[in-house]
């Protein structure tokens, strides 16, 4: 495959030993580093898995499905990326396997391939190679590409393919290979072992793959002599063997690799000339989460506790919130199908504040309006997003609206009182994949409400995936009543944010505003949300 010449620089992100180990905050720490040092970064993610993308897949297997601007529903590690950077994701920044083979059989459908045996060598690993390259568009300096999966899995092999023949294709100062690895530490012996390193850095260089340096997860510092031997077996050089250790706190990451000199190596290897990171805003972060002024606690009503993974973007931008504040954030995990009237105010007692996050399906969501109405009476901050709007939708206009039975049609479809629904021109829709309501729509903020002081704007653009909305055949009885609907669509056609005036701090909206919180610059909502709970903590 011919390659055009290219102005930008590569990572490439391997992983081995155990999954988990965090090769995603890895490829985002290292990229904050480079972005901090004046580079343009971006970023893309190879899935080993046979699904096209993970908006169907199970919470409790792949965790959050984090949605882009242009309505990718993609891997959670998209939302390290750009939490940790200025670097926007987008449907070019995820592959799958799935995706790769659809794309590749349709071409050979079409005829593309001149009727020739279609292969995984070289046909799979070109397709790869051209999604990695693509990436690399005008004015990006560095890509960074992690490849899911750990080495030796046998779904993970042409992906590692694809990148081997991309380093000898880049040549040698424009691409190197990083590897996080687990050097693990035995309590029992006292000591740390380097042997999972060596297996998983000898299963690499099996398939060709020599990397250039290596990351080493472990709960202790890796000394001198560790750090040799590691080297010696890995054919690694000694100063390219990291430490990167258990933190109190993934912001301080990138500090950590910064002490160890990783960014400055890393520029060498690839021959990159550029000034020092500028890191004081990583610092004071870190000094907000070790040393924080206050505490509040929240409590995450949801059916997906089980896994917190399931809500890793709503779980960060609390802490974004907290970090605003100066306010360490407890986060106490309430499984809503277990929650009803009868125990929701033992449940909820310890909560300074209390999110309903989104969701899909009937399990849980009874549990849910219980939560809504004991934050509602109690005047405890609520914070409803997308799932938890319609929640408290549902809850208003039962309690107060009088509408005996409200409920979603997802749920009740013969419902007497469908404040929730699809809109009219979606509901003889078959492929209801279609009615989906996914990426970036605006929002008009109505004056003087909670909403535009939060926001300080009266036009806003947030992330959305959801399908069923605000019935408008309801809004009449539900607004009469003191709903007051504080954000709508720009043509006023759909309801995005709901509050309440005679409460501390009450709001719903459709969107999912957690997406685009990043610790440098928390959202707005959440900034509002945690202070708001902090103050009824201490009234309290």
């Amino acid at each position: 495959m011919t390659q055009k010449k290219r102005h930008s620089k590569f990572i490439f992100v391997t992983g081995g030993v155990v999954s988990s180990l965090g090769k995603g905050l890895a490829a985002a720490s290292i990229g904050a580093l480079m972005e901090n040092r004046g580079l343009r970064v971006t970023f893309v993610k190879l899935d080993p898995y046979i699904n096209v993308d993970p908006g169907t897949m199970n919470p409790f297997q792949h965790g959050e499905v984090f949605v882009t601007d242009d309505g990718a529903e993609t891997d959670m590690d998209l939302g390290h990326y750009e939490r940790f950077t200025r670097a926007t994701m987008g449907k070019g920044n995820n592959f799958t396997t799935g995706q790769i083979y659809d794309t590749v059989i349709t071409k050979e459908r079409r005829g593309e391939y001149l009727g020739g045996t279609v292969q995984v060598i070289p046909h799979i690993t070109d397709e790869i190679k051209g999604k990695v390259l693509e990436a690399a568009g005008a004015g990006i300096d560095l890509v960074i590409a992690e490849i899911g999966g750990t080495v030796g899995d046998i779904e993970s092999l042409p992906f590692l393919e694809a990148i081997r023949q991309l380093k000898q294709d880049l040549g040698p100062q424009n691409a190197v290979n990083i590897h996080v690895t687990l050097v693990p530490y035995i309590k029992a012996a006292g000591e740390l072992k380097t042997k999972p390193t060596q297996h998983s850095v000898r299963d690499l260089r099996q398939i060709g793959i020599q990397p250039e340096f290596l990351l080493c997860r472990s709960e202790h510092d890796l000394d001198d002599d560790i750090k040799r031997k590691i080297s010696l077996f890995c054919n690694v050089p000694t100063e390219h063997v990291v430490t990167c250790r258990d933190a109190e706190t993934i912001h301080e990451v990138p500090l950590l690799l910064h002490a160890e000199g990783l960014d400055d190596k890393v520029a060498a290897a690839l021959n990159i000339w550029s000034r020092a990171p500028e890191l004081d805003d990583w610092r004071e972060i870190v000094r907000r989460c070790k040393a924080p002024r206050h505490t509040t606690r929240i409590a995450i009503v949801g059916k997906y506790v089980g896994l917190t993974d399931s809500y890793k973007s709503l779980n960060e931008a609390l802490r974004h919130g907290g970090i605003a504040n100066e306010c360490k954030v407890e986060l106490l995990f309430v499984d809503s199908e277990k929650l009803n009237d009868g125990n929701v105010a033992k449940q909820l007692a310890n909560a300074d504040g209390v999110l309903v996050p989104g969701g899909f399906g009937v399990r849980g969501t009874e549990g849910k309006v219980a939560a809504v109405r004991y934050a509602r009476l109690n005047k405890i901050p609520f914070f409803g997003i997308c799932l938890g709007l319609q929640m408290a939708v549902i809850e208003y206009a039962r309690s107060v609206c009088g509408l005996d039975g409200a409920n979603s049609s997802e749920f009740d479809a013969q419902g007497k009182h469908p404040v929730i629904a699809l809109m009219p021109d979606q509901r003889d829709v078959v492929d209801k994949g279609a009615t989906m309501r996914l990426g970036s729509y605006p929002c008009a903020l109505g004056e003087g409400t909670l909403a535009q002081r939060v926001y300080g704007e009266a036009m806003i653009h947030e992330r959305h995936r959801h399908r069923y909305e605000v019935n408008n055949e309801y809004r009449e009885a539900l607004t009469q009543q003191g709903l007051i609907l504080s954000g709508l669509s720009p043509d006023e056609r759909l309801v995005e944010i709901v509050e309440l005036e005679d409460h501390p701090w009450f709001l719903g909206c459709q969107f999912h505003p957690e997406f685009k919180s990043k610790p440098t610059e928390p959202h707005p909502l959440f900034s509002s949300f945690i202070a708001a709970a902090l103050a009824h903590g201490q009234e309290g």
